[in-house]
């Protein structure tokens, strides 16, 4: 991470001399993790995430209950097949019904565990696209904005162990926010319930 922070640095420095001897060099910063977090379709992606969270709980609940109904159907079959009070004859078949009981519930084991893995999977690749593509937008709006107001370099600002100085003068970040929260469709200033969506503070 350290190494990453310094190849960062580095390249803004170089990308700064070299732009210094052909024109003048206009540095911008954006504090790309506070954009991140305002943009409205990042609360609503948050939100898509914590409405499929549930949906999967509630399928590992209603498996998990039936698992355990298996198991205390196990156990009464097995105190059945155990049951002098009844025929032998009985007991033979509550035993069978026992067996197959037992093997259900390992098939039922396994299906649950494996549903588990597989939400949870489902739910972290979901969450690296849309963080994705989130930041891709981002990018692009400030590179935008950039463009726009003449800078020729903007600087994460949320990178703050990669620099020893960074001005806050000619800060993109409001205007940026402004600028892709236009006309959302949604009410930005309300915390959105659940675990938010990362983004590495390591982008550009």
């Amino acid at each position: 991470m350290k190494n990453l922070r310094l190849t960062i640095l580095t390249v803004v420095l170089l990308a700064a001399t070299a732009f210094s001897g052909a024109a003048q060099t206009k540095l911008a910063t954006v504090d790309m993790k506070k954009v991140f977090n305002g943009y409205w379709k990042t609360k609503q992606a948050t939100a898509a995430l914590e409405n499929r969270k549930t949906e999967l709980r509630k399928e590992v609940k209603d498996m998990a209950d039936n698992l355990e109904k298996a198991q205390a159907d196990y156990k009464a079959l097995a105190d059945q097949a155990n049951d002098l009070a009844i025929s032998q004859e009985e007991r033979d078949k509550r035993r069978l019904a026992a067996a197959d009981k037992a093997k259900e519930i390992t098939t039922s084991k396994t299906a649950l565990d494996q549903f588990e893995r597989q939400a949870d999977a489902q739910l972290g690749d979901q969450s690296q696209r849309m963080s994705g593509n989130l930041v891709t937008e981002i990018q692009k709006a400030v590179a935008d904005k950039a463009k726009a107001s003449g800078y020729t370099i903007v600087v994460n600002s949320a990178n703050t162990e990669a620099f020893i100085y960074v001005s806050t003068d000619a800060d993109l970040t409001e205007s940026v926010l402004a600028q892709l929260n236009a006309g959302a469709p949604i009410d930005v200033t309300k915390p959105v319930s659940g675990a938010p969506l990362n983004i590495s503070t390591n982008q550009p």
